[in-house]
């Protein structure tokens, strides 16, 4: 079963713009590393769904995981050899739009090297370039 929304308000989205930073989930909140966007494009639910099945499949059943993106804007594709014109094509698959800063996924419960290797194997099935951060310790 893909990612993606029960029911949206409109069915077909504008393309929008992929620029600037994000302002929010930019911080490993739930877990203690993370893999962290260093720029701005679109995940579809077909990456995110391939990442989480390599990361899981890295860890054994260990450790838990977050996904903190989802993919919520439809992307519409006209079939092959159609002539231009007559309208906006179908919606054909779902993607989430990532701006550079932006926790992707989030990992605890497992050895620092552990998660480092499950977030690259992750990585590898994304289409923008990533880093691995982890928490850092509050002092208060």
């Amino acid at each position: 079963m893909p990612l993606m929304p029960k029911r949206v308000k409109y069915r077909k989205a504008q393309r929008g713009r992929r620029k600037g930073s994000s302002y929010k989930g930019t911080q490993v909140s739930f877990g203690e590393f993370g893999l962290k966007a260093l720029e701005n494009g679109w995940v579809s639910n077909i990456q995110i769904e391939a990442a989480r099945v390599s990361m899981t499949r890295h860890l054994r059943r260990g450790g838990k995981a977050w996904i903190r993106i989802f993919p919520d804007k439809p992307v519409t594709k006209k079939p092959a050899e159609t002539r231009m014109g007559k309208g906006k094509g179908m919606p054909d698959h779902w993607v989430c739009v990532v701006r550079k800063g932006r926790v992707l996924f989030e990992l605890e419960g497992v050895p620092q090297e552990l998660a480092r290797e499950a977030l690259r194997l992750a990585a590898h099935k994304l289409s923008i370039k990533t880093k691995f951060v982890s928490r850092k310790m509050r002092t208060s």
